[in-house]
């Protein structure tokens, strides 16, 4: 329990503002989900407490623990909600006038003091937050896909980020549970300029028949000890958004590394985009977020 519980607003109530959202509850601090229509609100609420009941049942959490957590979340479709924010959380599609006019709006809602977190993964801190006539306060706070789950935060400073609101955005993310790293504010941070390449080379290897979905997988997993195989992990990111992030990092790094490969706009078109689908490189029961 953080001894200074703060209310964090999430804006997005996708996978990644879902998992965001019960990052900062199950911190001991107030989570307010915000999206523009109630069923995503609805849908982003479900599947937080889908996985702290599962959190639950399999030990990581008390039961109490995780009603204290349900308890402090919260959804709305209204940004007056979010007045009170301490800590604005963006987690939208990777759009950038998206995200530069959504930090105007608040500008004129949240108070002067509250800090702007963008969790953009492709796209410039600086050029985002330039929608705000408070660039000082936006920093980039990126959450590696499962928020829920996984530790790292990568943290960029934009070019007026202010020291204080970095230091404040350090202390709230320990505060989470979270493992930071400082990165510069450049096209894909350190993360997705590895991780992205290595991804779309694994879906060439199995274009190319090097290997079944489950083989690579098994391999990764086995051999190179990662918590879950490349094409696990672009279900519960989802292929839609792999194709976003890839194209943008191609768009400003000309690298054809970074150019996503066909079986990707293959699989957007026949709609398998992977865990909230109910398929991808693999079928699920259900579109539930990605468990405990």
């Amino acid at each position: 329990m953080t001894p200074n519980k703060l209310t964090v607003a999430v804006l997005g109530g996708g996978t990644m503002g879902a998992g965001i959202a019960v990052t900062a509850a199950r911190g001991g601090h107030r989570a307010i989900l915000r999206d523009i229509d109630d069923e995503a609100v609805r849908r982003g609420l479900d599947n937080a407490e889908s996985f702290l009941r599962k959190s639950a049942s399999l030990g990581k959490l008390t039961a109490e623990q995780a009603d204290a957590a349900l308890a402090d979340l919260s959804g709305t479709t209204d940004l007056s909600d979010i007045a009170a924010a301490d800590v604005v959380i963006e987690a939208v599609f990777e759009d950038l006038e998206l995200k530069k006019q959504l930090f105007a709006e608040l500008d004129d809602v949240v108070s002067r003091d509250a800090l702007f977190h963008t969790n953009t993964s492709t796209l410039s801190v600086t050029s985002i937050a330039a929608g705000s006539r408070y660039p000082e306060r936006v920093v980039g706070t990126h959450y590696c896909n499962p928020a829920q789950l996984m530790k790292l935060v990568e943290v960029a400073e934009g070019r007026h980020t202010s020291s204080e609101a970095t230091k404040r955005s350090l202390e709230f993310l320990e505060s989470v549970g979270k493992t930071t790293v400082i990165t510069k504010d450049r096209p894909g941070f350190i993360l997705n300029r590895f991780l992205i390449p290595w991804e779309n080379n694994c879906i060439r290897a199995l274009e190319a028949g090097l290997g079944t979905v489950e083989s690579i997988d098994r391999a990764v997993v086995g051999a190179l000890r990662h918590p879950m195989g490349p094409f696990q992990l672009l279900d519960v990111v989802g292929l839609d958004v792999h194709k976003a992030v890839s194209t943008r990092l191609y768009e400003q790094l000309h690298e054809p590394r970074f150019a996503p490969p066909p079986l990707v706009d293959r699989m957007i078109a026949a709609g398998d985009l992977g865990r909230k689908a109910g398929r991808g490189f693999y079928t699920y029961d259900s579109t539930k977020s990605f468990g405990a």
